[in-house]
């Protein structure tokens, strides 16, 4: 009797366990369906826009405990691209981003927690330009569902500011805004 007793209390603490690690969803960046999106001010007159094309990372949920969660990104400098090629030829070198010596930008969370139903404030380190620095964000929900192609994905967008000089890119200080506006739209597909 006792044996049965301690087998079936094995039998369910294995299943609590897994229940518990199965809590956490793990969502790969779509790249074709994500965005990274900037703004700098040009001449103090007008919003110049540009994005980077070439996003990768995952987000990870749990609703149950959402400190479990995490956010990685990471952008090829490279894929950086305002429309005009004389321009992004330029922000690819020295003067800005220098994606010879750093080619990649990434954030990677340090800590996450609930803020509400779909917000969640997601702390972590930035990498731009070779300097990190730590940041907090807003990380909204967008939506969720199944997929006409058979699986489950979600989206989740943040906006935030960073100070360009801060990672090193001083490039122009008359000309260009300090301030840096960054809109992040990300679509991942559930594993």
């Amino acid at each position: 009797m006792t044996r049965r007793l301690v087998t079936w209390a094995a039998l369910g603490a294995a299943m609590l366990v897994s229940a518990a690690a199965s809590a956490a969803e793990k969502y790969d960046i779509d790249a074709s369906h994500s965005s990274v999106l900037f703004r700098i001010k040009h001449l103090d007159v007008t919003w110049f826009y540009g994005r980077f094309n070439d996003i990768r990372g995952a987000v990870t949920i749990d609703k149950d405990k959402p400190d479990a969660g995490a956010v990685s990104v990471e952008i090829a400098a490279r894929s950086v691209d305002t429309g005009n090629k004389k321009r992004d030829d330029h922000l690819r070198g020295p003067d800005f981003f220098n994606v010879k010596q750093f080619p990649k930008l990434s954030f990677k969370s340090t800590s996450v927690k609930a803020v509400g139903d779909d917000e969640l404030e997601v702390t972590g380190d930035l990498t731009c330009h070779g300097v990190t620095k730590p940041i907090t964000i807003r990380l909204v929900k967008t939506g969720e569902g199944k997929s006409p192609f058979g699986d489950f994905r979600a989206g989740w967008e943040t906006k935030f500011t960073i100070q360009r000089s801060e990672f090193g890119i001083t490039y122009s200080p008359k000309a260009l805004s300090e301030n840096i506006d960054v809109i992040v739209s990300i679509e991942g597909v559930r594993k």
